[in-house]
């Protein structure tokens, strides 16, 4: 079984602490294995991403020690691949187009008649007659595409959340303005680049049986998966800018203090209080030293 591993930042901004904590524990699970670590920018959505944040994700990543095997890739230039697993899915019957809002799937998701989980798609679009979905495509009305998931139960056992299950809701593969979705984009690449293990926050916890289901509906090999509790802020929230210096650049201090930062909260580097890089953590990694609850660095 493949140990190639990955790290993923979308360049809409610079990268805070609990991102780099998260790329640390994915280059140091890959490195202990004897495995590859790749980077790939998440530059599918145009109208955020900025090439200047994905220089900043890479010279972060460089001043903590974190290197990684050949070329970053970018999304924006992988988008036959997209296109490839959607004709696919249109080929199995599995897509059909979606006409909602998404203030009209809360209001039906919350219908008296059975409410739904917050989010959940209800299905309005599903079984549309072919007529319905030419006039409407017709009359110009802007349409997301579906996967029909048949509200299918996936299981997976992850590394630090143990256990885990979800029932996937039909879910979107490309958004109304043309742009594919996250879940297509990731499940596409990982499996293209021969990734063997997922290493990411546990807010992306979610969207894992989506993505192993979509896996299974192209055929491809199935992941193993370490969903990392996340950083919190001052107020017990996700980290953010709200909560001072939370990037590399913001931190008075070099960046072998700020890898020694990270490296306790994983429960590494005991009593040091500077390390000269991510190699120097290697011979000590064990993921079963990492808490699984979200800490903070207030």
């Amino acid at each position: 079984m493949s140990h190639d591993g990955r790290f993923a930042p979308s360049p809409t901004g610079p990268l805070h602490l609990g991102s780099l904590r998260t790329a640390l524990v994915a280059w140091l699970a890959a490195r202990s294995a004897g495995a590859r670590f790749l980077v790939r920018i998440e530059d599918i959505d145009p109208q955020r991403s900025r090439a200047e944040y994905e220089a900043g994700a890479l010279a972060d990543l460089s001043a903590l020690g974190i290197d990684w095997d050949g070329q970053p890739v970018r999304q924006s230039q992988r988008l036959p691949l997209y296109d490839d697993a959607l004709g696919r899915l249109h080929a199995s019957g599995r897509l059909y187009p979606c006409f909602c809002t998404r203030a009209e799937i809360r209001e039906a998701a919350s219908a008296p008649h059975g409410a739904l989980p917050e989010g959940a798609y209800p299905g309005t679009c599903r079984d549309l007659s072919a007529a319905e979905r030419r006039r409407r495509i017709e009359s110009g009305e802007r349409f997301a595409l579906r996967v029909r998931a048949d509200a299918q139960r996936v299981d997976w056992r992850d590394r630090l959340l143990g256990d885990c299950s979800g029932v996937v809701d039909d879910f979107v593969v490309v958004r109304t303005d043309g742009v594919h979705a996250y879940q297509l984009a990731v499940v596409v690449d990982d499996a293209a680049q021969g990734i063997g293990e997922v290493v990411r926050g546990a807010d992306l916890a979610d969207s894992t049986p989506r993505q192993i289901l979509l896996g299974r509906l192209l055929g491809l090999p199935r992941l193993t998966y370490m969903h990392v509790p996340l950083v919190l802020g001052r107020g017990g929230e996700r980290l953010a800018k709200r909560d001072g210096a939370v990037t590399l650049a913001q931190r008075d201090e070099p960046p072998q203090a700020t890898l020694a930062l990270l490296a306790h909260s994983l429960g590494l580097a005991s009593g040091r209080d500077r390390v000269n890089g991510a190699t120097e953590l290697l011979e000590e990694f064990d993921p079963e030293l990492i808490p699984r609850a979200p800490v903070s660095f207030s």
